[in-house]
């Protein structure tokens, strides 16, 4: 007889990597400003996901793929902003369209990235969860105080002749990477999520750097969790209550009470 352990324990530990990785990796995008990186490799993910799964390649692996590409196109381009994430965007939204209409079963695939298949994770997902962990951890060891480094001195690279495209290039495929092992896993929007929310309250909370990490990962952690339970005592999909949750206890948390 299948167990909770034997049913839930492999996507619970998927997803539970998954969003420790985001949650910090979406702290270093909000201090950049670059937050949009996050919407923009997760439809490249999404797509090539897509593309390498009515061939008959695993959605870890396309995703992977088409995320990283658009990180090197980046650094090629030699884009700077929010503009090229854009572009991704809509790159990625229309492949995925075209290619769920084209395809067999593609529909089926092209809501699966976006709603999340967390229920249906296996061991390859938990690997590739597990890689992220390591190379975020890895990752942020070398570029979080660079990143630091260039938000508030913006010059010093260009002063002292340092090669910055190599730590653009850098964080650019970790945050790909990121995004397409969590898109593959949990699903488009609750990546985004992930990215965005728990960061954009611990900058609102925090009072320092080292406070700000732990109530994003904190957050994020917590709410998987409660998020996670609650999709299966309901049971509904988990990507869609994922972000309920998130929105909901952000929103009671930003709310202040007016001075008497």
């Amino acid at each position: 007889m299948l167990t909770w352990d034997t049913l839930f324990a492999v996507p619970f530990l998927s997803g539970l990597l998954v969003v420790a990785a985001l949650s910090a990796v979406g702290v270093l995008l909000r201090l950049r400003n670059e937050w949009l990186a996050a919407l923009g490799f997760a439809h490249l993910a999404g797509a090539s996901a897509l593309i390498g799964l009515s061939i008959h390649v695993p959605a870890v692996l396309g995703a992977t793929f088409g995320a990283s590409i658009g990180a090197v196109f980046k650094a090629i381009g030699r884009f700077r902003g929010n503009s090229v994430y854009a572009l991704m965007i809509l790159a990625g939204w229309s492949t995925t369209l075209l290619v769920a209409a084209n395809t067999t079963l593609g529909s089926v695939f092209g809501h699966a990235m976006v709603e999340g298949q967390l229920y249906f994770a296996g061991l390859s997902h938990l690997l590739a969860a597990a890689m992220l962990a390591v190379a975020t951890v890895a990752g942020l060891h070398w570029l979080m105080p660079i990143v630091i480094r260039s938000r508030f001195f913006p010059g010093h690279d260009a002063a002292n002749r340092l090669p910055a495209w190599r730590w653009q290039l850098a964080f650019d495929l970790l945050t790909a990477l990121g995004m397409a092992v969590a898109t593959a896993t949990i699903g488009l929007m609750a990546a985004f999520a992930l990215v965005f929310i728990p960061p954009w309250l611990a900058f609102r909370k925090a009072r320092n750097w080292r406070q700000a990490l732990v109530i994003s990962i904190g957050f994020a952690m917590a709410g998987y969790i409660a998020a996670f339970l609650l999709a299966l005592w309901l049971d509904q999909p988990f990507g869609p209550v994922l972000v309920a949750f998130l929105l909901v206890v952000a929103s009671v948390t930003h709310i202040r009470p007016r001075p008497a």
